[in-house]
């Protein structure tokens, strides 16, 4: 029988795994090991580069709504989900990498393996309403071409295989997510936006959808439709 509280104890656990302070350091070891191998360095350096360029895409698009009230408002659009780009930029690969696979099958299957961990990821966003579908499928597209973008400059040489790692790293992700301290990534580039803009107050959603009739909020941030947000560390979207 399915438990009917899984929605609300899963989702906000499992959204973690797409967190840069877990990816991030997962990132740096596996392209290490990739590049320890004989032609594994262009592949490792490409995806360090791509993974680093799309968080500086995701970032630029965050500080261009929260500073300035940037987006699309048909398509829901406040910023690309940081948390779809960073699964689908690092956990392919990185199953791929740690699963040294044999064959072109093997390869495939562990790719598609962590693209489909990084689209549940992009789930969860929606699941937990940090983001909207738009947010996190340019999120996942962003990240996946990070990933192809690695693979087509390689190919990937053959990698010492590390039996159970696979199966043992993603153990140790949920494990290291469900006691991690609260993400504050989300917290630091709402106070670079701010004070880039110029602001007290950051733009939300509910500004992009403000009818054409109401005014723009002003530099200091007073929205006429309500009250002032509170940025927290749990689950705003990053």
């Amino acid at each position: 029988m399915v438990d009917p509280d899984l929605p609300a104890t899963f989702w906000p656990v499992f959204t973690r795994l797409g967190e840069a302070q877990l990816l991030l350091p997962l990132l740096v070891a596996a392209a290490a090991w990739l590049a320890w191998h004989r032609g594994g360095v262009r592949p490792a350096l490409a995806w360090l580069a791509g993974t680093t360029l799309a968080a500086l895409l995701t970032t630029g698009t965050k500080l261009a709504f929260i500073g300035h009230g940037l987006g699309w408002a048909a398509l829901d659009f406040t910023g690309i989900s940081g948390h779809a780009m960073f699964a689908a930029a690092v956990l392919p690969l990185l199953l791929r990498v740690v699963a040294a696979p044999q064959g072109r099958r093997g390869h495939a299957a562990w790719l598609a393996a962590g693209l489909a961990l990084a689209a549940a990821v992009a789930l969860s966003r929606v699941m937990v309403s940090a983001h909207s579908w738009s947010e996190v499928l340019a999120g996942l597209v962003l990240g996946a071409a990070v990933s192809a973008a690695a693979l087509r400059i390689g190919p990937l040489p053959a990698l010492r295989p590390l039996p159970g790692w696979p199966v043992a790293l993603l153990a140790l992700a949920l494990l290291g997510v469900a006691g991690a301290p609260p993400s504050r990534t989300h917290d630091w580039v709402t106070r670079l936006a701010l004070a880039q803009a110029g602001r007290s107050l950051p733009f939300q959603r509910a500004d992009l959808h403000r009818p054409s009739g109401l005014p723009a909020a002003g530099p200091d941030g007073r929205l006429r439709h309500g009250a002032p947000a509170v940025v927290g560390p749990s689950l705003q979207p990053h």
